[in-house]
């Protein structure tokens, strides 16, 4: 990456947050460079419960803005901005008791109803189905069924995260965005008056440091956000608090089931997500206080994970069936404590997951907060926080409608993906396994595989 020219935005921070952000700004037609000290995703994106929901639970917390805002991105990457890379995914919600099914299917139809007035009327989901014993036992004969009312399946969806954020910064790099990862920010180029104007970054590879000018930086950087803004300043900014969420991976034939299952706990929920080989259970959500660099799952955090799945599984599942274990980082508003309390006594599970923007320094603005799911909301705030109203009214953000890489044909290719798989001699599953990874690049990737026959090979 070259600063020579200078920036009109230089994002810090190559998760999602960061990634939707250089996406924004480059879609605007602002000179736009982003840095990562790692690899793309490789702290908290890509270590989710790979998730896009409306966030179930908050309707119980009342809070319906955030929900509708969720669900409409929901819908958005559903059918515009990643429908290659986003699916919709059904889960069981299984009843103990008869009087759960009026709660809970209020909870759930409010979620529903909730998703089509975000997406104009259009549903992107199907409905919620009440299910009972004779139902549940078929979609998911894992479920012990024995002492159960029922059960309601309703829609989410579930995404590659670490691939959604590769295709933002190949978009954001398509529309003229530079990029560089394993690039460390070391120190911010700041002015007699205090004013941001770039940052001194090292190569990690190389060691090399190079000054990259720009008129206005982004701390996108999740729970190192307050390192990150102490190289600017010590007057203040974001503070962050880390929340550890770990899941655990089995192999597919541990659960025997056509479909997710959801589970509310004493302290949030839990979900037991299917993907083609294997299943991924989680989360927790338990404040981190060591280095944030390496979480790390406690015999605790698996126990709760098993204890709880095992609650509703007729076969339970043990630390022999485990294949993998990974944790995360969510950067989550550090809340204000009363006199006293320590950051550890605060829970992290009421912290807000909605997003702050504010200004550390002049020519430097933080985010934090958020989830996944709403990342083009949040770079969106970010973008026109950072330009000011005068500058955002003249350069508007476009994401809204903007196909990633591999999107804007891709509906059109997966409809002749019997075609390709009957030319190629492959199985079904196969090409739809390519499709939903590479979308309609998928003819470039077949061509590639013409001139060099050993890539075909899985």
């Amino acid at each position: 990456m070259s600063g020579g020219e200078g920036l009109d935005v230089l994002v810090v921070g190559g998760g999602i947050t960061g990634a939707g952000i250089a996406l924004d700004a480059a879609a605007r037609g602002l000179r736009t460079g982003l840095v990562e000290m790692g690899d793309w995703a490789s702290g908290t994106s890509s270590w989710s419960s790979k998730l896009v929901h409306g966030g179930l639970r908050y309707l119980y917390q009342l809070d319906f803005a955030l929900v509708h805002e969720a669900l409409a991105e929901r819908g958005r990457l559903l059918t515009t901005t990643a429908p290659h890379l986003v699916k919709a995914q059904p889960f069981l919600w299984p009843l103990k008791h008869a009087y759960e099914r009026s709660y809970s299917a209020i909870g759930v139809g409010m979620y529903d109803a909730l998703a089509l007035a975000s997406s104009r009327g259009h549903r992107t989901v199907p409905i919620q189905k009440h299910l009972g014993r004779k139902g549940t036992r078929a979609l998911a004969p894992a479920l012990q069924t024995t002492g159960l009312a029922g059960s309601i399946r309703f829609y989410d969806a579930r995404v590659d995260d670490a691939r959604l954020v590769i295709d933002l910064v190949r978009t954001a790099v398509g529309l003229g965005a530079l990029a560089a990862n394993r690039t460390r920010v070391t120190g911010f180029l700041t002015d007699a008056r205090g004013h941001v104007g770039g940052a001194a970054i090292t190569d990690l590879e190389t060691g090399a440091v190079h000054e990259v000018r720009a008129e206005r930086t982004i701390n996108a950087t999740g729970v190192w956000t307050e390192a990150t803004q102490d190289l600017a300043t010590d007057a203040g900014g974001l503070k962050v608090l880390a929340s550890k969420g770990i899941h655990i991976v089995v192999p597919k034939e541990t659960i025997d089931a056509e479909t997710g299952i959801f589970l509310r706990t004493e302290k949030s929920v839990l979900f037991i997500i299917p993907w083609p080989r294997y299943w991924v259970i989680g989360t927790t959500d338990t404040p981190w206080s060591e280095d944030v660099d390496k979480p790390v799952a406690t015999a605790a955090d698996i126990d709760y994970v098993l204890n709880h799945a095992n609650e509703v599984l007729s076969r339970p599942i043990t630390r022999d069936d485990i294949i993998g274990v990974y944790a995360g980082l969510r950067p989550l508003l550090q809340p204000r404590l009363k006199p006293g309390r320590s950051p550890e006594q605060a829970s992290s599970t009421r912290v807000s997951r909605e997003h702050t923007v504010t200004r550390v320094a002049p020519g430097l603005t933080a985010i934090a907060g958020g989830k996944l799911t709403t990342y083009r909301v949040m770079a969106r705030d970010a973008v026109d926080h950072a330009l000011g109203e005068g500058l955002a009214h003249a350069h508007p953000c476009t994401t809204a409608d903007l196909p990633l890489v591999g999107a804007a044909r891709y509906r059109a290719l997966a409809a002749h993906a019997g075609d390709i798989a009957r030319e190629r001699g492959w199985t079904l599953a196969r090409v739809t396994h390519l499709l939903d990874r590479y979308g309609d690049e998928v003819p470039a990737l077949l061509a590639t595989i013409d001139d060099d026959p050993d890539l075909a090979r899985p």
